[in-house]
């Protein structure tokens, strides 16, 4: 998983009409990665991010296939573009595998400022424990205030 302060590898996914997303961007993003689309916890957890994540451009990183995560976006309305990796597992390439006999996918979040540095970093491999709400919060506040504050640790 990505390391709080850290400054984040060039990744390029690709959202649910097949363009390419090249993080970092020239914006500051936070990336929520879920288990699958077919968890309840984390589709509450993007419900959540639809009313609470002010201030940054939310991305939502799913492992299905791109006709899947289309079908999802919008039968649930998704406000945010929702990704997928173009040949490899998304949540791989920053360290979520699977864990438990490789039958859990581990699921979390990531804020990247416009500069490239992780300002948050948190994941699990119980989605209950995936999304932290607190940290992720209290990074995007830090971002707001500007230049001169520090990274927040996951937790």
């Amino acid at each position: 998983m990505f390391e709080t302060g850290s400054t984040a590898p060039s990744m390029v996914l690709e959202d649910t009409s097949g363009q390419d997303v090249r993080i970092p961007g020239r914006d500051a993003v936070l990336l929520y990665f879920m288990r699958s689309t077919s968890c309840p916890i984390c589709n509450r957890h993007v419900r959540d991010l639809i009313g609470s994540a002010v201030g940054v451009r939310v991305l939502v990183v799913v492992p299905e296939d791109r006709a899947r995560a289309a079908a999802w976006k919008a039968e649930r309305g998704i406000p945010f573009p929702v990704l997928t990796g173009r040949h490899d597992s998304p949540h791989e390439m920053i360290g979520l595998s699977r864990k438990v006999f490789g039958s859990m996918q581990q699921s979390g979040s990531v804020l990247i400022d416009a500069h490239g540095v992780i300002r948050h970093a948190h994941g699990a491999t119980l989605p209950t424990n995936s999304y932290d709400k607190k940290g992720i919060t209290a990074a995007i506040a830090a971002l707001i205030r500007g230049p001169g504050t520090s990274p927040v640790p996951a937790g």
